[in-house]
């Protein structure tokens, strides 16, 4: 049985390259920690879960679900994030990159400002720890939110996504993500939301297939 395993995606910027909003202490925990637990624990729950179908344990594959789907939305969610932040002053950065998107933006929500002022709302009545997200659902943009690491996959595309977890913010703005929300908007990647606005959910969760390694 050919068996999938996923490896670390590297950054495409330094761990520094997001400061201030993002310091390089965060980036470098979040990603090489954080996202790297996740991905070994997702390798070590799909190597497990083929032992149990091989060995026809029903009982263990139903157990081994839970573990796939945490690791595996850690996996997937960080994937994804990584690649929808940009340093603050690169040209992916400027919201002018992503003319299309701000249409839509504006057409949902008025202005970009009554945009940001609904995701923001959104993301700090988050209670716990999970996910805001702008996605597109059919034709349509919707700001929903993610429990602890479920990803979005309900058919929605995944236009950016905004890690709410402690571990993403705290050791710089401490209990004051408030002002971690107003700071992240400076290195959103409008090129790749552009880019996920007018392609699809597989478009978007390529770069998971990158990640991919078979054994």
């Amino acid at each position: 049985m050919t068996i999938s395993t996923y490896s670390l995606p590297a950054l495409p910027y330094a761990y520094d390259a997001l400061q201030p909003s993002i310091s390089a202490q965060i980036m470098e925990l979040h990603h090489s920690k954080h996202h790297q637990t996740y991905v070994n624990n997702l390798n070590a729950a799909i190597g497990s879960y083929a032992t149990a179908i091989a060995n026809s344990d029903i009982p263990a594959q139903i157990a081994l679900q839970a573990a796939i789907k945490f690791n595996g939305g850690g996996h997937i969610n960080h994937s994804l994030f990584w690649q929808n932040l940009a340093p603050a002053d690169s040209a992916d950065a400027n919201p002018d990159g992503a003319p299309t998107l701000m249409a839509e933006i504006a057409a949902t929500w008025g202005t970009f400002d009554a945009f940001k002022a609904a995701m923001a709302k959104t993301l700090l009545g988050i209670q716990g720890s999970g996910w805001g997200w702008l996605v597109k659902d059919g034709r349509s943009l919707r700001i929903i939110t993610t429990k602890d690491q479920d990803p979005v996959v309900g058919g929605e595309v995944p236009i950016f996504g905004i890690d709410m977890w402690e571990h993403a913010y705290y050791l710089q703005y401490l209990n004051g993500k408030a002002a971690y929300v107003d700071n992240i908007w400076a290195v959103i990647n409008w090129k790749t939301a552009e880019e996920r606005f007018k392609g699809t959910a597989q478009d978007a969760f390529k770069v998971l297939k990158e990640s991919m390694a078979s054994a």
